[in-house]
This record gives structure tokens, C-alpha cells and sequence, in this order.
């Protein structure tokens, strides 16, 4: 056993033991580690498919975030407070998952990764539909009050951006795989820089370029290809929309010619079968990727932002 094993196998049993002073007895194991590999504790699935791809085998990444669960209110257990103790590193974005940040602040002492000191985060209301109609429709539900849109995943040359860092810092917490990460990084870069010239190809030429959507998530794609997002409530999508605003989406849809309102994998799609009625238009799944669904089907990022560059095609009559 080399003394980084050692070092480890100690500093796990010892948080392990204070866990348990700190908890009692919850009927949950303490999280366990691995002392071969570095232990990752990620706060939702992009960065679960980031670290993993950078990783390797030379990591073992936990999600917080339990698929087909919606992780902006996930509540952490004694058990994932532990994992979050044990980490050593915790790969989360700051803002996105109140009960993460807060166990982080406790106990994530210098083992954290904040992706949002990476990239910096667009306001809230970045990539939304340029209204030209005059000031007689009510907007209030798309004001941001400085608020700050979280879903930077959903631009691939920024996820890229935010791997090569988390290659570092892998890299910083085992140095004797660095070089392994930085090439894995670069991999997924170029990965993803195909991914975004799909998307910039593929959304060249549209009928439309207004996408309804649930909730306003896709202001980082709508930006990097050239979209206008019109969002039925703001950034949380478990937000109840105004009857103003339902009108205001509404009439909006019906003079942009929309043919597909677009809901989400994990929430509810009630509201945007009302808009679709309404201006007869269809639904369809556009996927802001916070989680996978239960299901999987052994999907990951990739094959979900491609599913995504299809539905748009289709929904905006792209040649």
C-alpha cells in the first residue's frame, strides 16, 4: 500500500467515524471509498457525465441527484452528507442546489469545485424573445431581479471550457493520473466542439427561431445558436405561471406561427398542452438536461442534446 492509499484509507475511516458520532444511528452507511480511485461527489448529471468522461477509471463519482428527480430541491440525507464529507472533491454550481451549497459551506472545506467560477453565468433573462410590439404586454414573469441562469451546460463550448478546469483539479488532487485527465479532457473537447458545430449547422437555417418552452432553461443555447426563447414560467420550473403571462406566451406563440410547445423530462407538461390547444399547436420533449430520466435507456449528455438538435429541427422547420 503506497502512503497515498494509506492517507486515504485514514482520512476515510476518520470522517467516516465523525459521521457517525455526528448522526447517530440513521440505518444508512456512511459512503464508502474506494482507495484506488479519487472519490467525486457530483450535484447533478452534467457533472456527473464531466467528471466520469475526464475521470476515468481512476475516479469513483457519486451523484447526488437520483435520476429522473428534479435536483434544484434536493434534500441531502445523512448518508450523502457523508459522501460530501468523505469527497475529495465535490463538483457542483453554486445557486442551482440550496441543500448542496449548504452542506458544502459546512463541511466542503478547500475539496470543492464551483463550475460557476469557471464560466461566468448569464442573467436570467439572457437569450429571451426581443418583444417589438409595444409596452402593452405584461413581462413582469420574465424579469430577473439580477438573478442568474444556471443551465451552462446546455452550450457545449462552455461545458468544454469547464471540463479542461475540472482536469485540473483532478489533476491537483492526484497528481500521479494527470496527465491521463488532461487527455481525457481533451477528448471530450473535441467531443462537444462537434456536438456544437452539429448544432450550429443543423439550426442554420430554420422558418422560426422562437422556441416556446416550460420554463426559461435554454438561455445559453438559445444564445450560442442564434434562438429566442420564450419561457411560460421563469428559471424554476416548479414556478405556477400568471394568467397574464399564460396569455402573454399564448398570443406570443400564435404570432410567431409556433407548431410545438415544448415541456420538460421532469416536470409536469399540463401548461404547455394548455398553450398547445390553445394555438394548435403539439408538444414535444425538449430536454434541459438537469438529470436523466428514470428510465436511462442508456442515453448520456451527447445523445440527449443530439435528440434535442432533432426536435428543434423538426419543431422549426430547419432545411
Amino acid at each position: 500500500m503506497t502512503f497515498r492509499t494509506a492517507s486515504r484509507a485514514l482520512a476515510a475511516a476518520t470522517a467516516a467515524l465523525a459521521l457517525t458520532l455526528v448522526t447517530g444511528c440513521t440505518g444508512d452507511e456512511a459512503a464508502g471509498n474506494d482507495p484506488e480511485r479519487v472519490d467525486v461527489v457530483a450535484g447533478f448529471y452534467p457533472l456527473q457525465f464531466l467528471a466520469e468522461r475526464i475521470g476515468g477509471n481512476a475516479v469513483a463519482v457519486t451523484n447526488l441527484a437520483r435520476p429522473g428527480a428534479e435536483p434544484h430541491d434536493l434534500e441531502l440525507n445523512p448518508r450523502q452528507v457523508g459522501q460530501i464529507i468523505d469527497a475529495e472533491l465535490i463538483v457542483f454550481l453554486h445557486g442551482f442546489q440550496p441543500a448542496v451549497d449548504e452542506a458544502i459551506e459546512q463541511h466542503g472545506g478547500d475539496h470543492a469545485f464551483d463550475v460557476a467560477e469557471v464560466e461566468p453565468l448569464l442573467d436570467a433573462t439572457a437569450g429571451g424573445h426581443d418583444h417589438d410590439h409595444g409596452d402593452d404586454h405584461d413581462h413582469s414573469d420574465e424579469k430577473s431581479d439580477g438573478a442568474k441562469d444556471p443551465h451552462v451546460w446546455l452550450d457545449p463550448t462552455r461545458l468544454a471550457t469547464i471540463g479542461d478546469k475540472l482536469a485540473e483539479r483532478l489533476g491537483a488532487v492526484d497528481p500521479d493520473h494527470a496527465d491521463e485527465y488532461t487527455q481525457r479532457a481533451g477528448a471530450l473537447r473535441t467531443e462537444l466542439e462537434k456536438l456544437d458545430t452539429e448544432f450550429t449547422e443543423g439550426l442554420k437555417t430554420c422558418q422560426r427561431r422562437e422556441i416556446v418552452v416550460s420554463h426559461t432553461a435554454f438561455g445559453y443555447l438559445a444564445q450560442r445558436y442564434q434562438l429566442e426563447q420564450i419561457g411560460i414560467t421563469g428559471l424554476s420550473p416548479e414556478d405556477e405561471p400568471s394568467p397574464q403571462r399564460l396569455a402573454t406566451v399564448t398570443e406570443e406563440a400564435r404570432e410567431h406561427g409556433a407548431t410545438t410547445i415544448f415541456f420538460e423530462t421532469l416536470v409536469s407538461p399540463k401548461v404547455a398542452e394548455t398553450i398547445a390547444r390553445e394555438v394548435g399547436a403539439q408538444t414535444a420533449v425538449l430536454d434541459p438536461l438537469e438529470g436523466l430520466s428514470a428510465e436511462g435507456g442508456g442515453q448520456d449528455y451527447l445523445s440527449v442534446m443530439r435528440t434535442n438538435l432533432q426536435t428543434l429541427r423538426t419543431a422549426l422547420s430547419c432545411s
